[in-house]
């Protein structure tokens, strides 16, 4: 696989960008770097776990049960599954994007793939309990249902899109990587 300057562009930008920040504004270069290392410390402790889970979800979960529970013929079943799994998670919105990929791999329709994320992102049970602190019961409740029925909604539309207009080169540049990393793993192995 060749590795070219233009897939590593953005960043080539962003250490331009923390250069001339260096330079102009000492301060916020500091600050700057700061918010970086705590994201970075975040990430490396909360990625390696999320990708063993990926890997036991991989080896565990046959293809077939992901397209029982969560294809397209899964209904309202495969949204509510989706819908909880989405609500139950507390970690940051990027966890869930390997998941999500995965999913999608194994069968899940792109229906319940964005009820998932979306329910990840903003329909947390946490989260939902300070917003009821915070904001009251009723407005929560109408936020919820609200966001809920777009999430669907939502859904609907870009799974009827992708029906429609298929893109289907992430999945084989992923498949790709998969079999690629496979074969690492065995060429060490021997």
């Amino acid at each position: 696989m060749k590795v070219g300057f233009k897939q590593y562009i953005g960043v080539f930008v962003i250490g331009a960008v923390y250069i001339i920040l260096s330079i102009v504004r000492v301060d916020w270069a500091v600050q700057s770097s700061k918010v970086v290392w705590d994201y970075l410390k975040e990430m490396v402790l909360i990625l390696p776990p999320v990708f063993m889970l990926m890997g036991l979800i991989e080896a565990w979960i046959p293809k077939n049960k992901i397209q029982k529970w969560l294809g397209g013929d899964s209904g309202l079943k495969g949204i509510a599954i989706s819908f909880v799994l989405g609500t139950l998670p507390t970690g940051p919105l990027y966890v869930a994007f390997p998941m999500a990929s995965t999913l999608v791999r194994k069968g899940a329709s792109h229906t319940n793939i964005v009820v998932f994320l979306g329910a990840w992102a903003a329909l947390k049970i946490p989260q939902l309990m300070v917003e009821i602190k915070f904001l009251g019961i009723a407005f929560t409740l109408l936020r919820f249902v609200l966001t809920l029925a777009t999430l669907i909604v939502m859904g609907l539309i870009i799974e009827g899109v992708l029906h429609r207009f298929p893109d289907k080169e992430w999945l084989k540049k992923g498949d790709e990587q998969v079999e690629h990393s496979m074969m690492d793993t065995r060429e060490r192995e021997v």
